[in-house]
């Protein structure tokens, strides 16, 4: 699940794509010294998700007394250029971790082991289950799910002397005026939100104009779309309720933890469901979800489910029965689920969930309550979207940040995002 960071450059990708075809053998770890299997698991996150991952594979280990698992960990920023010059190399981990926009990436290049029998997926959501499929293939096993939400504190509204929206049926503008209060009335010193450039936060306001993400290889938001994205940023920066394009630019290149809710200096944010937990235990307040805000006769709230992340193993892994045998343990496992509870999504395995609903913390449990609250109203899970689409927040970034940095019009960024992008998920 994507934090504020950005992904691999289409240079490194277009060398690695290049490079994995001609690359030949395996990068798994064979065998440790002492004759047991040697499994190389890649993930990234934060402090607090390798203290979890390290204790559910010594929960495996003890369990699998021949296998070892090592894990190879990153934060989300190096994660993406590591993974790809490791494929590009033929030095593959045994077992992925993926996003929905990398999915297609790699199964395209022939990276991806089909996983179709070989993992437990009856206690699955088909239609979450069938996001990790590619043509016919179960390349990807949904670890958890989550939607793209808004975080905030009620400590700090009520701070503000401001109350909870009804996000119902809030719009656009009433968010724009809730944050500018908030900065108002802490006298500068809590921002009433931070800009987001996630993609999904566009998905979702551009489905609430009737428009999706893609079509095909092609993007389908328009420049009116993008447009009006743009203004309620720029709207932002006006009324001061969230920072200067400079602050921005600094906080948006930042992690989760880093962000103004986690440490403190802001009310709001857009962010993943299972970020929930993490921000409140950084930030040591009150955390809570609301709907995201809609256009005004708007007819859909855009938002929709999705994997918070995927287990994935290699094709050319000499271990792939016990790569899966892995997988299964981390998304099938209760006590696998116990350790890592919401950190990857509110488990997929209905199974699994039902198990760790009652441990899990309070935070949890909101996140839990607010997808059941909303559920109704969500948009089934995407497909995975085109390959190239990895490069989309980073393209969206830089676009958006020229605009509120005032070096480009709305008019010339929306054209020249839409060329760049698609040139990016067609090549």
């Amino acid at each position: 699940m994507s934090s504020g960071k950005k992904m691999w450059s289409a240079a490194l990708l277009a060398t690695a794509v290049l490079a994995v075809t001609a690359a030949c053998g395996s990068g798994s770890g064979g065998e440790s010294a002492d004759g047991k299997v040697k499994l190389r698991f890649a993930y990234w996150g934060s402090a607090a998700r390798q203290q979890m991952t390290e204790a559910a594979i010594k929960k495996f280990e003890a369990k699998n007394p021949t296998i070892d698992v090592e894990g190879e960990f990153s934060d989300f920023g190096a994660y993406y250029e590591t993974l790809s010059t490791k494929v590009a190399a033929g030095d593959a981990p045994d077992v992925i971790t993926l996003e929905i926009r990398g999915l297609r990436e790699y199964a395209d290049r022939g990276t991806l082991a089909d996983m179709s029998g070989k993992v437990n997926t009856t206690d699955f959501d088909a239609k979450v289950l069938g996001t990790g499929a590619i043509d016919g293939k179960q390349l990807a096993i949904p670890t958890g799910v989550n939607a793209f939400s808004l975080v905030f504190s009620p400590t700090e509204l009520e701070a503000a002397g401001q109350k909870r929206p009804d996000d119902t049926k809030w719009t656009w503008e009433e968010y724009v005026e809730l944050a500018s209060k908030v900065t108002a009335q802490s006298g500068g010193k809590i921002y009433g939100t931070q800009q987001s450039f996630n993609p999904a936060y566009l998905q979702i306001f551009a489905a609430q104009r009737g428009e999706p993400f893609y079509n095909g290889n092609k993007i389908a938001v328009s420049p009116d779309t993008l447009k009006a994205w743009w203004t309620i940023m720029q709207n932002l920066v006006k009324t001061k309720g969230s920072p200067d394009a400079a602050k921005t630019a600094e906080i948006g290149a930042q992690s989760v933890d880093q962000s103004l809710l986690a440490t403190g200096d802001g009310a709001m944010g857009m962010w993943w469901s299972n970020q929930l937990g993490g921000i409140g235990k950084k930030s040591g307040k009150d955390v809570d979800l609301l709907r995201m805000p809609m256009a005004q006769g708007a007819t859909s709230r855009g938002m929709f489910l999705q994997p918070a992340m995927f287990l994935t193993a290699s094709s050319k892994s000499e271990h792939a029965a016990e790569a899966a045998k892995f997988i299964d343990f981390m998304v099938n496992d209760p006590e696998a689920g116990e350790i890592i509870l919401s950190d990857r999504g509110l488990p997929a395995s209905s199974k699994v969930l039902a198990a760790v609903r009652e441990k899990l913390p309070p935070t949890d449990k909101k996140t839990l309550d607010f997808l059941d609250e909303v559920k109704g109203e969500l948009a089934d899970p995407p497909a995975a979207p085109p390959k190239g689409a990895s490069a989309m927040e980073d393209i969206l970034t830089r676009y958006s940040e020229e605009v509120l940095f005032g070096r480009m019009t709305p008019d010339d960024a929306a054209q020249k995002f839409i060329t760049e992008a698609n040139a990016s998920i067609a090549g």
